[in-house]
Protein backbone atom coordinates (compact mmCIF):
# COMPACT_ATOMS: atom_id res chain seq x y z
CA UNK A 1 0.00 0.00 0.00
CA UNK A 2 1.65 3.76 -1.08
CA UNK A 3 1.81 5.89 2.37
CA UNK A 4 3.10 8.89 0.54
CA UNK A 5 0.21 11.88 0.54
CA UNK A 6 0.69 12.32 -3.25
CA UNK A 7 0.28 9.69 -6.17
CA UNK A 8 3.21 8.59 -8.10
CA UNK A 9 3.47 10.98 -10.98
CA UNK A 10 3.37 10.05 -14.37
CA UNK A 11 6.33 12.34 -16.11
CA UNK A 12 8.56 14.44 -14.33
CA UNK A 13 7.48 17.53 -16.20
CA UNK A 14 3.96 17.31 -15.07
CA UNK A 15 4.18 16.59 -10.82
CA UNK A 16 1.10 14.71 -10.09
CA UNK A 17 -0.24 17.16 -7.89
CA UNK A 18 -1.62 19.30 -10.52
CA UNK A 19 -2.88 16.68 -12.84
CA UNK A 20 -6.57 17.26 -12.66
CA UNK A 21 -6.87 13.57 -12.90
CA UNK A 22 -5.00 10.95 -11.02
CA UNK A 23 -4.75 7.17 -9.58
CA UNK A 24 -6.35 7.14 -6.11
CA UNK A 25 -3.62 5.94 -3.55
CA UNK A 26 -3.26 5.70 0.09
CA UNK A 27 -2.52 8.47 1.96
CA UNK A 28 0.34 8.43 5.31
CA UNK A 29 -1.28 7.74 8.59
CA UNK A 30 2.22 9.60 9.90
CA UNK A 31 1.55 12.87 7.43
CA UNK A 32 2.31 15.95 9.44
CA UNK A 33 0.00 18.92 9.60
CA UNK A 34 -3.07 16.79 8.09
CA UNK A 35 -6.40 19.34 8.19
CA UNK A 36 -9.54 19.64 6.89
CA UNK A 37 -9.82 20.59 3.17
CA UNK A 38 -12.50 23.21 2.03
CA UNK A 39 -14.19 20.40 0.69
CA UNK A 40 -14.64 18.33 3.38
CA UNK A 41 -16.06 21.81 5.26
CA UNK A 42 -18.66 22.47 2.66
CA UNK A 43 -20.06 18.96 2.94
CA UNK A 44 -20.39 19.46 6.26
CA UNK A 45 -22.17 22.13 6.19
CA UNK A 46 -24.58 20.78 3.41
CA UNK A 47 -25.24 17.85 5.57
CA UNK A 48 -25.92 19.85 8.43
CA UNK A 49 -29.15 21.19 6.29
CA UNK A 50 -30.27 17.53 6.63
CA UNK A 51 -29.68 17.67 10.41
CA UNK A 52 -31.46 20.75 10.97
CA UNK A 53 -34.80 19.50 8.82
CA UNK A 54 -34.69 16.27 11.22
CA UNK A 55 -34.85 18.70 13.76
CA UNK A 56 -37.90 20.12 12.79
CA UNK A 57 -39.76 17.10 12.25
CA UNK A 58 -38.65 15.79 15.68
CA UNK A 59 -40.06 19.42 17.58
CA UNK A 60 -43.34 19.28 15.25
CA UNK A 61 -44.02 15.34 15.90
CA UNK A 62 -43.59 15.61 19.77
CA UNK A 63 -44.84 19.23 20.36
CA UNK A 64 -48.37 17.53 18.98
CA UNK A 65 -48.02 14.52 21.08
CA UNK A 66 -46.70 11.84 18.90
CA UNK A 67 -42.78 11.43 20.61
CA UNK A 68 -42.90 7.51 20.36
CA UNK A 69 -43.32 7.97 16.33
CA UNK A 70 -41.10 10.99 15.92
CA UNK A 71 -37.70 9.91 17.41
CA UNK A 72 -38.56 6.63 15.39
CA UNK A 73 -38.43 8.41 12.13
CA UNK A 74 -35.22 10.70 13.57
CA UNK A 75 -33.46 7.61 14.31
CA UNK A 76 -34.07 6.35 11.42
CA UNK A 77 -33.74 9.43 9.22
CA UNK A 78 -30.39 10.63 11.19
CA UNK A 79 -28.92 7.59 10.70
CA UNK A 80 -28.87 7.69 7.13
CA UNK A 81 -27.16 11.26 7.50
CA UNK A 82 -24.51 10.21 9.54
CA UNK A 83 -23.64 6.83 7.93
CA UNK A 84 -23.43 8.94 4.94
CA UNK A 85 -21.09 11.39 6.76
CA UNK A 86 -18.96 8.95 8.59
CA UNK A 87 -18.54 6.59 5.79
CA UNK A 88 -16.91 9.96 3.01
CA UNK A 89 -14.80 11.17 6.18
CA UNK A 90 -13.35 8.00 6.66
CA UNK A 91 -12.77 7.47 3.23
CA UNK A 92 -11.10 11.04 3.05
CA UNK A 93 -8.84 10.87 5.83
CA UNK A 94 -7.27 7.58 3.72
CA UNK A 95 -7.43 8.55 0.12
CA UNK A 96 -8.43 11.91 -0.27
CA UNK A 97 -6.35 13.00 -3.51
CA UNK A 98 -8.22 15.83 -4.34
CA UNK A 99 -8.22 15.27 -8.16
CA UNK A 100 -11.25 16.68 -10.64
CA UNK A 101 -12.60 13.61 -10.34
CA UNK A 102 -12.82 13.30 -6.65
CA UNK A 103 -14.37 16.63 -6.21
CA UNK A 104 -17.02 16.36 -8.31
CA UNK A 105 -18.10 12.71 -7.26
CA UNK A 106 -18.10 14.26 -3.60
CA UNK A 107 -20.37 17.30 -4.72
CA UNK A 108 -22.68 14.35 -6.11
CA UNK A 109 -22.66 12.93 -2.68
CA UNK A 110 -23.70 16.76 -1.68
CA UNK A 111 -26.74 16.71 -4.24
CA UNK A 112 -27.52 13.33 -2.31
CA UNK A 113 -28.08 14.81 1.02
CA UNK A 114 -30.03 17.83 -0.02
CA UNK A 115 -32.51 14.88 -1.99
CA UNK A 116 -32.72 13.64 1.55
CA UNK A 117 -33.29 16.87 3.30
CA UNK A 118 -36.02 17.51 1.22
CA UNK A 119 -38.12 14.31 1.63
CA UNK A 120 -37.63 14.44 5.56
CA UNK A 121 -40.86 16.32 6.05
CA UNK A 122 -43.28 13.52 4.15
CA UNK A 123 -41.02 10.50 5.22
CA UNK A 124 -42.32 12.37 8.88
CA UNK A 125 -45.92 13.55 8.18
CA UNK A 126 -46.82 10.89 5.48
CA UNK A 127 -44.34 8.17 6.40
CA UNK A 128 -43.20 8.14 2.41
CA UNK A 129 -39.31 7.57 2.27
CA UNK A 130 -39.32 7.75 -1.60
CA UNK A 131 -37.35 10.81 -1.68
CA UNK A 132 -35.34 10.11 1.96
CA UNK A 133 -34.11 6.30 -0.05
CA UNK A 134 -33.34 8.37 -3.59
CA UNK A 135 -30.93 10.91 -1.92
CA UNK A 136 -29.43 8.10 0.34
CA UNK A 137 -28.97 6.17 -3.25
CA UNK A 138 -27.72 9.22 -4.99
CA UNK A 139 -24.93 9.36 -1.76
CA UNK A 140 -23.98 5.80 -1.78
CA UNK A 141 -23.35 5.33 -5.17
CA UNK A 142 -21.10 8.01 -5.38
CA UNK A 143 -19.42 6.58 -1.98
CA UNK A 144 -19.39 2.96 -4.19
CA UNK A 145 -17.81 4.96 -6.90
CA UNK A 146 -14.66 5.96 -4.84
CA UNK A 147 -13.73 2.81 -4.22
CA UNK A 148 -13.90 1.52 -7.42
CA UNK A 149 -11.76 3.74 -7.84
CA UNK A 150 -9.31 2.66 -4.86
CA UNK A 151 -10.06 -1.13 -6.39
CA UNK A 152 -8.79 0.32 -10.04
CA UNK A 153 -5.60 2.10 -8.44
CA UNK A 154 -4.39 -0.91 -5.87
CA UNK A 155 -3.50 -4.25 -6.15
CA UNK A 156 -3.76 -6.97 -3.18
CA UNK A 157 -5.08 -6.75 -0.07
CA UNK A 158 -5.58 -3.00 -0.32
CA UNK A 159 -8.07 -3.74 -3.51
CA UNK A 160 -9.69 -6.55 -1.80
CA UNK A 161 -10.52 -4.11 0.50
CA UNK A 162 -11.90 -1.64 -1.42
CA UNK A 163 -14.22 -4.22 -3.51
CA UNK A 164 -15.74 -5.31 -0.33
CA UNK A 165 -16.65 -1.71 0.52
CA UNK A 166 -17.95 -1.15 -3.04
CA UNK A 167 -19.88 -4.31 -2.98
CA UNK A 168 -20.90 -4.36 0.62
CA UNK A 169 -22.74 -0.90 0.39
CA UNK A 170 -24.72 -1.73 -3.18
CA UNK A 171 -25.88 -4.37 -1.40
CA UNK A 172 -26.66 -2.79 1.38
CA UNK A 173 -28.33 -0.19 -0.50
CA UNK A 174 -31.27 -2.80 -2.25
CA UNK A 175 -32.01 -4.17 1.22
CA UNK A 176 -33.07 -0.43 1.96
CA UNK A 177 -35.92 -1.30 -0.51
CA UNK A 178 -38.14 -2.57 2.07
CA UNK A 179 -38.75 0.58 3.37
CA UNK A 180 -40.14 1.01 0.43
CA UNK A 181 -42.64 -2.14 -0.82
CA UNK A 182 -42.96 -3.67 2.89
CA UNK A 183 -45.89 -2.67 5.26
CA UNK A 184 -45.42 0.66 7.77
CA UNK A 185 -45.60 -1.77 10.23
CA UNK A 186 -42.79 -3.48 9.12
CA UNK A 187 -40.68 -0.30 8.22
CA UNK A 188 -39.06 -0.09 12.17
CA UNK A 189 -37.26 -3.62 11.35
CA UNK A 190 -36.17 -3.40 7.95
CA UNK A 191 -34.25 0.07 9.56
CA UNK A 192 -32.58 -2.37 12.57
CA UNK A 193 -31.86 -4.95 10.35
CA UNK A 194 -30.27 -3.24 7.53
CA UNK A 195 -28.62 -0.76 9.78
CA UNK A 196 -26.72 -3.74 11.53
CA UNK A 197 -25.64 -4.71 8.20
CA UNK A 198 -24.30 -1.34 7.21
CA UNK A 199 -21.94 -1.10 10.07
CA UNK A 200 -20.66 -4.43 9.39
CA UNK A 201 -19.35 -3.73 5.97
CA UNK A 202 -16.40 -1.94 7.44
CA UNK A 203 -15.92 -4.46 9.88
CA UNK A 204 -15.79 -7.25 7.24
CA UNK A 205 -14.17 -4.84 4.63
CA UNK A 206 -10.97 -4.16 6.83
CA UNK A 207 -10.44 -7.33 8.71
CA UNK A 208 -7.28 -8.32 6.46
CA UNK A 209 -6.19 -4.68 5.55
CA UNK A 210 -7.38 -1.68 7.79
CA UNK A 211 -7.51 1.28 5.75
CA UNK A 212 -4.88 4.23 6.32
CA UNK A 213 -7.04 7.06 8.37
CA UNK A 214 -5.01 9.43 9.59
CA UNK A 215 -5.93 9.82 13.91
CA UNK A 216 -5.23 13.48 14.11
CA UNK A 217 -7.76 14.23 10.64
CA UNK A 218 -10.21 11.96 12.07
CA UNK A 219 -10.33 13.66 15.18
CA UNK A 220 -10.76 17.10 13.76
CA UNK A 221 -13.12 15.67 11.43
CA UNK A 222 -15.32 14.67 13.82
CA UNK A 223 -14.91 17.59 16.39
CA UNK A 224 -15.80 20.26 13.83
CA UNK A 225 -19.19 18.27 13.00
CA UNK A 226 -19.80 18.73 16.59
CA UNK A 227 -19.34 21.99 16.75
CA UNK A 228 -21.66 22.72 13.64
CA UNK A 229 -24.53 20.76 14.98
CA UNK A 230 -23.67 22.66 18.29
CA UNK A 231 -24.16 25.38 16.16
CA UNK A 232 -27.61 24.48 14.90
CA UNK A 233 -28.44 23.71 18.08
CA UNK A 234 -27.99 27.70 18.80
CA UNK A 235 -29.61 29.32 15.79
CA UNK A 236 -33.00 26.36 16.33
CA UNK A 237 -33.37 27.43 19.80
CA UNK A 238 -32.47 31.61 19.53
CA UNK A 239 -35.10 31.44 16.51
CA UNK A 240 -37.58 29.45 18.46
CA UNK A 241 -36.88 32.07 21.57
CA UNK A 242 -37.45 35.13 18.83
CA UNK A 243 -40.46 33.71 18.07
CA UNK A 244 -41.98 33.03 21.28
CA UNK A 245 -41.23 36.78 22.29
CA UNK A 246 -42.77 38.42 18.57
CA UNK A 247 -45.17 36.70 18.88
CA UNK A 248 -46.85 36.03 22.71
CA UNK A 249 -45.17 38.16 24.36
CA UNK A 250 -43.62 36.17 26.81
CA UNK A 251 -40.10 37.03 27.26
CA UNK A 252 -40.81 36.14 31.33
CA UNK A 253 -41.50 32.49 30.61
CA UNK A 254 -38.59 32.30 27.69
CA UNK A 255 -35.70 33.63 29.60
CA UNK A 256 -35.17 30.90 31.73
CA UNK A 257 -35.00 28.52 29.02
CA UNK A 258 -33.14 30.50 26.97
CA UNK A 259 -30.61 31.19 29.87
CA UNK A 260 -30.81 27.24 30.82
CA UNK A 261 -30.58 26.36 26.75
CA UNK A 262 -27.49 28.91 26.32
CA UNK A 263 -25.89 26.81 29.52
CA UNK A 264 -26.17 23.10 28.07
CA UNK A 265 -24.69 24.08 24.89
CA UNK A 266 -21.82 26.24 26.47
CA UNK A 267 -21.32 22.69 29.08
CA UNK A 268 -21.60 20.63 25.62
CA UNK A 269 -18.98 22.31 24.20
CA UNK A 270 -16.60 22.43 26.90
CA UNK A 271 -16.73 18.90 27.43
CA UNK A 272 -16.53 17.46 24.64
CA UNK A 273 -13.25 19.01 23.94
CA UNK A 274 -11.46 19.24 26.97
CA UNK A 275 -8.86 16.94 25.89
CA UNK A 276 -7.67 15.62 22.50
CA UNK A 277 -9.16 12.43 21.38
CA UNK A 278 -6.36 11.27 18.63
CA UNK A 279 -4.11 9.52 20.89
CA UNK A 280 -6.90 7.26 22.18
CA UNK A 281 -7.49 5.93 18.21
CA UNK A 282 -4.30 4.00 17.44
CA UNK A 283 -6.21 1.06 16.40
CA UNK A 284 -9.33 -0.46 14.30
CA UNK A 285 -10.91 -2.12 17.92
CA UNK A 286 -10.94 1.64 18.95
CA UNK A 287 -11.73 3.84 15.71
CA UNK A 288 -14.64 1.51 15.29
CA UNK A 289 -16.51 1.91 18.67
CA UNK A 290 -15.83 5.83 18.81
CA UNK A 291 -16.81 6.53 15.30
CA UNK A 292 -20.06 4.66 15.50
CA UNK A 293 -20.52 5.49 18.84
CA UNK A 294 -21.03 9.29 17.67
CA UNK A 295 -24.07 8.67 16.12
CA UNK A 296 -25.35 9.17 19.91
CA UNK A 297 -23.48 11.93 20.28
CA UNK A 298 -24.56 13.95 16.95
CA UNK A 299 -28.18 12.41 17.57
CA UNK A 300 -28.59 13.60 20.66
CA UNK A 301 -26.72 17.28 20.34
CA UNK A 302 -29.09 18.07 17.69
CA UNK A 303 -32.04 16.71 19.91
CA UNK A 304 -31.14 18.81 22.25
CA UNK A 305 -31.43 21.84 20.27
CA UNK A 306 -35.11 20.38 19.41
CA UNK A 307 -36.14 19.99 22.78
CA UNK A 308 -35.05 23.63 23.53
CA UNK A 309 -38.08 24.66 20.76
CA UNK A 310 -40.75 22.02 22.15
CA UNK A 311 -40.35 24.01 25.60
CA UNK A 312 -40.69 26.99 24.15
CA UNK A 313 -43.66 26.32 21.99
CA UNK A 314 -45.04 24.61 25.36
CA UNK A 315 -44.18 27.61 26.90
CA UNK A 316 -45.97 29.65 24.83
CA UNK A 317 -48.97 27.49 24.97
CA UNK A 318 -48.41 26.35 21.01
CA UNK A 319 -47.53 22.67 22.15
CA UNK A 320 -49.75 20.02 22.90
CA UNK A 321 -48.45 18.11 25.52
CA UNK A 322 -47.54 18.72 29.60
CA UNK A 323 -44.71 20.70 31.26
CA UNK A 324 -43.16 17.43 32.07
CA UNK A 325 -42.94 16.10 28.96
CA UNK A 326 -41.73 19.59 27.20
CA UNK A 327 -39.05 19.15 30.29
CA UNK A 328 -37.90 15.78 28.95
CA UNK A 329 -37.35 16.79 25.24
CA UNK A 330 -34.41 18.98 26.93
CA UNK A 331 -33.26 16.49 29.74
CA UNK A 332 -33.43 13.40 28.52
CA UNK A 333 -31.23 14.32 25.22
CA UNK A 334 -28.58 16.37 27.46
CA UNK A 335 -27.85 13.00 29.99
CA UNK A 336 -27.20 11.40 26.69
CA UNK A 337 -25.12 12.82 25.36
CA UNK A 338 -23.09 13.60 28.82
CA UNK A 339 -23.18 10.17 28.88
CA UNK A 340 -21.60 9.33 25.59
CA UNK A 341 -19.27 11.29 25.79
CA UNK A 342 -17.87 10.48 28.63
CA UNK A 343 -18.03 6.40 27.59
CA UNK A 344 -16.43 7.65 24.25
CA UNK A 345 -13.61 9.46 25.34
CA UNK A 346 -13.76 11.64 28.33
CA UNK A 347 -13.37 8.32 31.19
CA UNK A 348 -9.97 7.60 29.18
CA UNK A 349 -8.44 10.80 30.60
CA UNK A 350 -9.59 10.58 34.26
CA UNK A 351 -7.66 9.91 36.89
CA UNK A 352 -9.58 8.52 40.54
CA UNK A 353 -12.98 7.63 41.11
CA UNK A 354 -14.19 11.67 41.42
CA UNK A 355 -12.82 12.99 38.07
CA UNK A 356 -14.83 9.60 36.76
CA UNK A 357 -18.12 10.38 38.15
CA UNK A 358 -18.96 13.74 37.59
CA UNK A 359 -20.25 13.24 34.47
CA UNK A 360 -22.44 9.75 35.04
CA UNK A 361 -23.65 12.18 37.88
CA UNK A 362 -24.61 15.13 35.85
CA UNK A 363 -26.09 12.98 33.31
CA UNK A 364 -28.48 11.68 36.59
CA UNK A 365 -28.80 14.84 37.64
CA UNK A 366 -29.98 16.72 34.38
CA UNK A 367 -32.72 13.99 34.30
CA UNK A 368 -34.12 14.10 37.76
CA UNK A 369 -34.59 18.14 36.85
CA UNK A 370 -37.00 16.62 34.59
CA UNK A 371 -39.63 17.20 37.68
CA UNK A 372 -38.65 20.83 38.19
CA UNK A 373 -41.74 21.89 36.11
CA UNK A 374 -41.16 25.24 34.68
CA UNK A 375 -37.42 25.91 35.83
CA UNK A 376 -36.38 22.13 34.51
CA UNK A 377 -34.68 23.50 31.59
CA UNK A 378 -32.53 26.30 33.34
CA UNK A 379 -31.83 24.08 36.09
CA UNK A 380 -30.44 21.49 33.47
CA UNK A 381 -28.59 24.02 32.32
CA UNK A 382 -27.01 25.60 35.79
CA UNK A 383 -26.13 21.23 36.28
CA UNK A 384 -24.35 21.25 32.86
CA UNK A 385 -22.30 24.27 34.09
CA UNK A 386 -21.32 22.82 37.57
CA UNK A 387 -19.96 19.76 35.49
CA UNK A 388 -17.72 21.75 34.16
CA UNK A 389 -16.61 23.42 37.19
CA UNK A 390 -16.50 20.72 38.88
CA UNK A 391 -14.49 19.10 36.35
CA UNK A 392 -11.83 22.09 36.17
CA UNK A 393 -11.46 22.49 40.32
CA UNK A 394 -11.06 18.56 40.81
CA UNK A 395 -8.09 18.98 38.09
CA UNK A 396 -6.75 22.12 39.49
CA UNK A 397 -6.23 20.43 42.70
CA UNK A 398 -4.91 17.45 41.48
CA UNK A 399 -2.02 19.72 39.19
CA UNK A 400 -1.16 21.31 42.38
CA UNK A 401 -1.22 18.18 44.34
CA UNK A 402 1.46 17.07 41.98
CA UNK A 403 3.46 20.08 42.08
CA UNK A 404 3.47 20.00 45.62
CA UNK A 405 4.64 16.65 45.34
CA UNK A 406 7.49 17.36 43.28
CA UNK A 407 6.22 14.50 40.63
CA UNK A 408 3.83 14.00 37.39
CA UNK A 409 2.17 11.23 38.94
CA UNK A 410 -0.34 8.83 37.17
CA UNK A 411 -2.01 11.67 35.62
CA UNK A 412 1.16 13.18 34.14
CA UNK A 413 2.52 9.95 32.29
CA UNK A 414 -1.30 10.06 31.21
CA UNK A 415 -1.35 13.48 29.60
CA UNK A 416 2.02 12.66 28.37
CA UNK A 417 0.63 9.54 26.79
CA UNK A 418 -1.82 11.11 24.97
CA UNK A 419 -0.33 14.77 23.98
CA UNK A 420 -1.59 16.69 26.77
CA UNK A 421 -0.90 18.82 29.29
CA UNK A 422 -1.21 18.50 32.68
CA UNK A 423 -2.63 21.35 33.34
CA UNK A 424 -5.34 20.86 31.00
CA UNK A 425 -8.58 21.66 32.09
CA UNK A 426 -10.77 18.20 32.84
CA UNK A 427 -14.53 17.49 33.43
Amino acid sequence: MTSSSTPPTASSDEPARHRPLRRITARGRDEAHRVASPLELFFDLCFVVAVAQAGVQLVHSVAEGHPGEGILNYAMVFFAIWWAWMNFTWFASAYDNDDVLYRVVTLVQIAGVLVLAAGISRAFEDHEFLAVWLGYLIMRLAMSAQWLRVAWSSEGAERTTALRYAGGVLLCQVGWLGLLVLPEGGRAWVFLVMAILEMCVPIYAEKDHPTSWHPHHISERYGLFTIIVLGETIASATIAVKSGVDENDALGELLPIAAGGLLIIFAAWWIYFVVPIHGHLRSNRQSFLWGYGHYLIFASAAAIGAGLEVAVEQAVGEAHISTLAASAAVTLPTALYLLTVWVLHARFYKVGTAQQLVLPTAALLVILCTFLGDWAVLAAGIVSALTVVTGVTLTARMVAGERRAGGTGEAGEAGEDHGQRAATPEV
